[in-house]
């Protein structure tokens, strides 16, 4: 194995990533907001802020999920359970006692075991649970007939909001993670850059040599 400085976020990925960063940042400031935690904006301009941000934001997602599965990228959010204590055992302990991180970044596998099920859990039930809820709650003229529906609505916003508040400690997690190991501004590079080092088989090496020369920074 070598390492190599690959080209392992393409532009759409840091362009999703960004967009997404920005938005959902949007949604947590007029989330709170709407909750009475600040009285920063008017509730009007929160409501409809709120409301653009998440739609924008939906699109954003169906794109990224096409893009992921038309590309092939969706395989680095597998969860693998190999390696995933020894991951979590770092963050919880090692990280404070100067460890090494115990993953090594390969070509197919950028992520590490424990973000892997983490994004894994977020895409398929924490992101499809605040859009359920959230569309239900736009919907609400539609079924406000029903009978017990503002019982019902009250289980939709609190669903939706036991969402929010999961999707904001991951916010925080995250922010938190960037500053272990090698430090806020080398975790953060390669998604503006695109480019991180990686370990190569001689293989996978090979082929980018011969197929993929942009992908390699010399």
């Amino acid at each position: 194995m070598a390492n190599r400085i690959v080209k392992v976020f393409p532009r759409f990925e840091r362009f999703w990533h960004w967009t997404q960063m920005a938005l959902i940042f949007v949604l947590i400031f007029t989330g709170f907001g709407l909750n009475g935690v600040h009285g920063l904006i008017p509730f009007r301009m929160a409501v409809t802020l709120h409301t653009v941000a998440a739609l924008v934001l939906l699109a954003v997602w169906i794109f990224a999920t096409f893009w992921l599965f038309t590309t092939g990228t969706w395989k680095q959010f597998l969860p693998k359970v190999e390696g995933m204590l020894e991951v979590a055992r770092f963050y919880a302990w090692g990280v404070f006692k100067g460890e090494e991180h115990p993953y090594r970044k390969i070509f197919w596998r950028k992520h590490n075991p424990l973000q892997a099920a983490t994004y894994f859990a977020l895409k398929w039930m924490v992101f499809p649970a605040i859009w359920g809820t959230g569309l239900v709650y736009l919907a609400y003229n539609f079924w406000e007939p029903l009978p017990n529906a503002v019982f019902l609505l009250k289980i939709v916003a609190n669903l939706h909001l036991l969402a929010a508040y999961v999707i904001v400690t991951f916010v925080i997690l995250h922010v938190y993670l960037l500053t272990v190991g090698h430090g806020f501004r080398e975790h953060v590079k390669p998604m503006v850059t695109g480019f991180d080092e990686i370990e190569l088989t001689p293989e996978q090496e090979a082929y980018l040599e011969q197929n993929e020369p942009w992908r390699l920074k010399h």
